[in-house]
């Protein structure tokens, strides 16, 4: 079974929560398989913090792209003279019943790390 991930970009801006998802993002990519945290959050946080360590295996796509079977989302929050930090969301696909409208009702995704690439992957590593 695939785990699937869309890695997406995003500036760091004053007032905006890392634990959020952001209203616009500048570009994003598609991991068709090992987009779990001791994965593929592991293969960002080295490739930012070492210049030899290299991700193969992403397909650059549109920023408004969705895809319904999700199981994460990164961001990298960077911009100029500040820290680059990483968010990772988990994507909650299943809905939940409401009792009271009757219907099936999203959840929101849960927000399971926020942190520079270090703190990942002292995290992240065994």
């Amino acid at each position: 079974m695939s785990t699937r991930a869309q890695v997406r970009f995003a500036t760091r801006e004053t007032g905006q929560s890392f634990s959020e998802h952001p209203e616009k993002i500048h570009a994003q990519f598609y991991v068709h398989h090992d987009g779990y945290p001791e994965g593929l959050g592991l293969d960002i946080a080295n490739s930012i913090t070492s210049i030899t360590q290299k991700i193969n295996g992403w397909e650059i796509e549109h920023v408004q792209d969705m895809h319904c079977d999700l199981n994460y989302i990164y961001y990298v929050w960077s911009d100029y003279d500040k820290d680059t930090f990483i968010s990772i969301f988990e994507v909650n696909m299943i809905p939940a019943y409401c009792e009271t409208c009757g219907q099936d009702v999203p959840l929101e995704d849960e927000c399971i790390f926020v942190g520079t690439p270090e703190k990942l992957i002292e995290k992240y590593t065994n």
